[in-house]
């Protein structure tokens, strides 16, 4: 069995390789974004193509960064919550059975 000690130091290395993985994601779509917006600048069309790039690149960062802190927020409060379990299904009925 596991002590709390060693529950709180695994949670603190998901929470820290989680906010890590969003942080490199998003800096790594900054950087991408950045050099497209350097490689468009210079052209007849490049600004309407730089806000392109840089919605594109805004859409991603904040979607990631929204889905981790959700994720993040539901796994709390499962944990804070352990006697809450999923729905069942009412007694005397069965699941479908699956198609071949």
């Amino acid at each position: 069995m596991t002590t709390a000690e060693e529950r709180l130091g695994t949670e603190r290395v998901r929470s820290l390789s989680g906010a890590a993985a969003v942080f490199f994601g998003d800096a790594a779509v900054a950087v991408a974004a950045s050099i497209g917006v350097l490689h468009v600048a210079g052209t007849t069309n490049g600004s309407a193509q730089i806000v392109g790039i840089l919605s594109a690149a805004f859409t991603a960062v904040s979607t990631t960064t929204t889905a981790y802190f959700g994720i993040k927020a539901m796994s709390n409060t499962a944990q804070r919550n352990p006697g809450i379990s999923a729905p069942t299904a009412p007694p005397g009925t069965e699941p479908p059975s699956p198609t071949a």
